[in-house]
């Protein structure tokens, strides 16, 4: 997760919203990313989502059912719906979003059964520093 936050650092200071991820597999480091969408004017560039097509792209699978993605806040629905169709094996995250979030505070994407694959879920870890960088961008823009 120090490394996600490492990541939500870099999107802090080229003006993204400060989320960072970290794909890992078999113990390595796959991809770390940040939030891109300013930069590449694109909405889909959540952070989440380049490490996902990025970690399918250098393994060679689409199926990253033997990955973990750790990411600093609660992904939203675009997120977790890729995490599903990517069929991750695992998700850590940081802290929750009350107003968007898809795993726990406003839809459970990852643990809905009628959906083809769950994910498993951790949260809460490095919580507060998660938090913490999210604030310090929204108070700077406000």
């Amino acid at each position: 997760m120090r490394l996600a936050l490492k990541e939500a650092g870099l999107a802090f200071s080229q003006g993204e919203v400060p989320v960072g991820t970290v794909l890992v597999m078999d113990g390595s480091v796959i991809v770390q990313a940040h939030n891109q969408r300013e930069r590449l004017n694109d909405p889909s560039a959540h952070a989440e989502v380049i490490a996902l097509k990025d970690g399918a792209r250098i393994i060679g699978n689409w199926r990253l059912s033997d990955a973990t993605l750790y990411v600093t806040k609660e992904p939203c629905i675009m997120c977790a719906g890729a995490m599903v169709n990517a069929r991750l094996g695992r998700l850590v995250y940081g802290c929750d979003d009350t107003k968007a979030g898809a795993v726990k505070s406003l839809y459970q994407i990852l643990s809905d059964k009628r959906l083809n694959h769950q994910v498993e879920v951790v949260s809460g870890i490095l919580e507060e520093e998660c938090a913490e960088i999210l604030k310090m961008f929204f108070k700077d823009r406000r």
